[in-house]
């Protein structure tokens, strides 16, 4: 099992049932593992306003955590809106923001920014992984 489909695995065992994506390269491997473990529904979204705006109604209407997948921080970043106003709700939300490899960062590559930075103020809890060996933790 490798970090991706331990990460789907935690997920499911919280409880969470559905993903609502718009994933780019950065997070083809979770990707992957959403095709290889059985137990949670990925929803392809185009926009990631759209996820996160369905994560926040599902989240609402059916009192159970919604799972999106945002491509990097301008992605997430498309999505803040609608997670304020999930946060403000109380949405049991759970956000996976895809990052650079970490040999890449110094690159400054045009999509590079500080996702936790950008995460916080919309968010409970904020957690940035380094290593997939942590990512089901």
């Amino acid at each position: 099992m490798n970090g991706a489909e331990s990460l789907i695995r935690a997920a499911i065992a919280a409880g969470v049932e559905v993903c609502f994506a718009n994933p780019g390269t950065t997070e083809m491997p979770i990707v992957a593992a959403l095709d290889a473990v059985d137990g949670l529904r990925p929803i392809l979204g185009l926009f990631e306003g759209v996820c996160t705006g369905a994560a926040d109604g599902y989240g609402r209407m059916a009192e159970k955590p919604a799972l999106t997948l945002l491509h990097l921080g301008p992605g997430f970043a498309n999505g803040i809106a609608n997670l304020h106003n999930a946060r403000r709700a109380r949405s049991p939300i759970v956000n996976l923001i895809g990052d650079q490899a970490t040999w890449h960062v110094g690159a400054d590559a045009p999509l590079t920014s500080d996702i936790v930075s950008l995460a916080r103020p919309v968010s409970g809890w904020v957690q940035s992984v380094r290593n997939a060996a942590s990512l089901g933790r």
